[in-house]
């Protein structure tokens, strides 16, 4: 009796916690199974990323999407293998995330760097297993941004809830906080009252007419290393010149980020120990305005490097205490400086107060008369000026080609006509002045094509900044002349090096490669143009997803992507629609195009605007 009533007991406690373990399942698959579509979650680094779930306001909430797993890129026409995938999207606290300039990788991977020479400001890419997969959100109640050219004086604070500049540089007018904007008066660190009067003054120390710097068309391109927000390029656009205007992310944070909001062209990068991506002879004017540079580190190969991406006869405008030597420290560091450049042949064109201005020689001349031994050297005759994809920085000068040292200059029209003129360094890829037009010609058709595509959705200010993702010479970004924006060119790194061909015609650009992300905030560019973008990299085996990922972190809400490729490239993109929040608005096929081979095609996308919290303000 006692051990039948014993086994009774033991049953019944048995049965009792097979009831409990199925309602504590079914619980569970009630409570996660409801919240599972578009919401599964990756971890990195122990850290799990935000869920999408209901914070999408206006997507399709109730898609049926599969977790994200790995798959082929490349699909043959008709092949409906691939399913649309979900993307999560990544927690608030990377809204500005930039993968390969991301100081917590750095510190994560114990990456072995020399902060003196600034190489930790330099790029670092996550291995492909440690990037984040999903979608990057905008900051809480991010709004459209205000359009060009209010946005050079004014900002949404909400895009870039970040202060501190305006409190640091109180006295120097860089920023100022006035209610739900951001406005910029103009001033730098060594221009309080203005980067317009400071401008003014630097073309009158040179003598150019009407004060105006852009020299009568001789001066187009400008490189402003150690921008702060840009306000010295900002400025010079309203005189035809176009400045590429360069900082780290470094104690200054989000000087590029502002930049980039107010609608100027700006790039993130540091002069550290890699060249800087430009070819040798892309700028006819640099500036450093206290820039906190030591030009004197490493013989002057920061000089030098600056020397290497100047034309010829291209000047160097420094504004810094050193140049008016009140003090022994401030007097030691210009005698040195001094002779660092008269020793690379620099110039004085002027000097005024605080400002000076070198200019570059026009020919070999005073290279081949310098004394034997004579510090820095000249470069090997091996080295390729141009090449600057993770090439190392040399301490040398870059002499010119014979052909160049003949002329005795760069050999460019002014602006605006060297837009149009065929470049001297067509040459360097074979191409002649005819391939050159009819290159002009086509693209000046297609982009007639797109912007009828692209009609019905924008208006003569809705786009502002834009990238040519692979810009070959150049001729999408010159076809836009007559519109209100600026382009960044790129030119793909195992591509022919044609940038130089684009700075020739006065256009700015950059080196990158798309199996790696660009060094740019999110959310800076209103439209990308991706001519085979997606082909290329299929062909070296990167992932189709990433650059998805990437385009949509580059990309502002409300902005529009062209896709221009193969038919199988355009079912990978429409297949990934719903996952991105991207909406197609118009696609066309090749008869309307004879100039194109019959199987690429185009497509344009538009990418919704979403919060994950908040409400969404459509302004401006």
């Amino acid at each position: 009796m006692m051990r039948g009533r014993s086994d009774g007991a033991q049953k019944k406690r048995l049965w009792t916690f097979v009831g409990i373990g199925a309602v504590l399942v079914v619980f569970l698959y009630m409570y996660f199974g409801s919240k599972s579509s578009g919401e599964s979650a990756l971890e990195y680094s122990s850290r799990s990323l935000r869920k999408l779930g209901s914070s999408y306001l206006g997507g399709d909430d109730n898609s049926d999407l599969s977790s994200r797993q790995d798959e082929k890129f490349g699909l043959e026409d008709g092949d409906d293998g691939i399913i649309a995938k979900s993307f999560p999207v990544c927690d608030d606290r990377h809204s500005e995330l930039i993968p390969c300039l991301d100081r917590h990788l750095i510190y994560q991977m114990r990456l072995k760097l020399d902060l003196s020479l600034m190489e930790h400001y330099e790029r670092h890419c996550p291995l492909p297993e440690r990037r984040f997969n999903c979608l990057i959100p905008p900051p809480p109640g991010y709004k459209v941004p205000i359009k060009w050219p209010r946005s050079r004086d004014e900002v949404w604070k909400v895009n870039i809830p970040h202060t501190h500049l305006a409190h640091e540089k109180s006295d120097q007018n860089w920023m100022v906080v006035k209610g739900e904007k951001i406005i910029f008066p103009g001033g730098g660190t060594h221009f309080h009252y203005g980067a317009d009067k400071y401008i003014a003054s630097i073309a009158n120390m040179l003598n150019f007419s009407n004060d105006n710097l852009n020299n009568d068309g001789r001066i187009r391109t400008v490189f402003d290393v150690g921008c702060g927000v840009a306000s010295f390029g900002g400025y010079l656009l309203s005189s035809d010149i176009i400045s590429m205007s360069l900082a780290p992310n470094d104690v200054h944070q989000n000087q590029i980020q502002f930049a980039l909001e107010r609608g100027i062209p700006a790039y993130l990068g540091v002069l550290g120990t890699k060249r800087l991506p430009y070819p040798s002879r892309s700028f006819e004017f640099s500036h450093c305005s206290r820039c906190r540079i030591d030009w004197l580190q490493r013989d002057g190969i920061l000089l030098l490097e600056l020397d290497r991406i100047l034309r010829p006869g291209g000047y160097f405008a420094y504004s810094s205490p050193e140049a008016y030597a009140q003090d022994e420290e401030d007097l030691r560091i210009w005698r040195e400086m001094s002779a660092l450049v008269e020793r690379m042949c620099w110039r004085i064109a002027a000097k005024r107060n605080q400002t000076v201005v070198w200019q570059k020689p026009l020919n070999n001349d005073c290279y081949i008369q310098r004394p034997a031994g004579t510090q820095p050297p000249l470069c090997r005759s091996d080295d390729d000026p141009d090449a600057v994809w993770g090439v190392n920085m040399e301490a040398c000068i870059t002499p010119y080609s014979e052909h160049d040292h003949k002329v005795g200059g760069s050999g460019l029209a002014p602006w605006p006509a060297r837009l149009s003129s065929p470049p001297p360094r067509l040459a360097d890829f074979g191409y002649s002045n005819e391939m050159f037009e009819k290159d002009m010609d086509t693209w000046r058709q297609r982009v007639d094509q797109y912007w009828s595509l692209l009609s019905p959705k924008i208006s003569s200010d809705t786009l502002r900044n834009i990238m040519d993702m692979k810009a070959n010479l150049g001729s999408f970004a010159a076809s836009l002349k007559d519109k209100n924006v600026w382009v960044m060119n790129v030119v793909p790194k195992d591509g022919p090096n044609t940038l130089k061909v684009v700075y020739d015609r006065g256009l700015i650009g950059t080196t990158h490669d798309w199996c790696e992300a660009f060094s740019t905030y999110p959310r800076t560019y209103d439209l990308l143009h991706a001519w085979t973008v997606f082909s290329d990299i299929e062909k070296k085996g990167c992932s189709g997803e990433d650059l998805l990922l990437e385009i949509d972190r580059i990309l502002r809400p409300t902005g529009f992507i062209i896709i221009r490729d193969k038919q199988h490239v355009m079912d990978f993109v429409k297949k990934h629609l719903s996952a991105l929040h991207w909406e197609a608005v118009g696609s066309t096929d090749s008869t309307s195009d004879p100039e194109q081979d019959n199987d690429e095609i185009v497509l344009v996308v538009q990418k919704k605007l979403w919060l994950t919290s908040g409400g969404i303000r459509d302004t401006e």
